[in-house]
């Protein structure tokens, strides 16, 4: 089991940053993909970005890249996503994963999901 628990999300006004922690616990949590998907009300969990655990490799979806970077700290078994130029249609509940198959862009591939903290960005 892999407790993940999400930290950091609020109210912000277009153009401004946040950032996201997400706090691993439990077995083994280093050696878990880890990614951060978001969901605004009425839509489906979307990918924004992905991270292998054993290369540090990310992937990031179109939408983010060049605004959301993801990094880990290994030894707080933390992961953190920076998002700088918010956008209103930003707007959604943030969820932190862990999946220990392949890394994935898929919602249905992460075993472990947090609670989920909401980001708010007004125009």
């Amino acid at each position: 089991q892999v407790q993940l628990i999400e930290s950091g999300g609020g109210l912000v006004q277009a153009g401004g940053s946040l950032r996201l922690s997400c706090a691993a616990s439990g077995r083994t949590p280093g050696r878990y993909n880890m990614a951060w998907f978001r969901q605004a009300p009425g839509k489906e969990r979307e990918f924004q970005v992905g991270i292998e655990w054993s290369t540090g490799t990310t992937d990031y979806a179109d939408s983010v890249k060049g605004r959301f970077t993801m990094s880990r700290d290994n030894f707080k078994n933390t992961v953190y996503l920076q998002m700088n130029s918010l956008k209103p249609e930003d707007t959604a509940t943030y969820y932190c994963a862990a999946g220990a198959g392949p890394s994935s862009r898929y919602y249905w591939r992460y075993d472990y999901w947090g609670q989920g903290t909401q980001v708010t960005v007004s125009s």
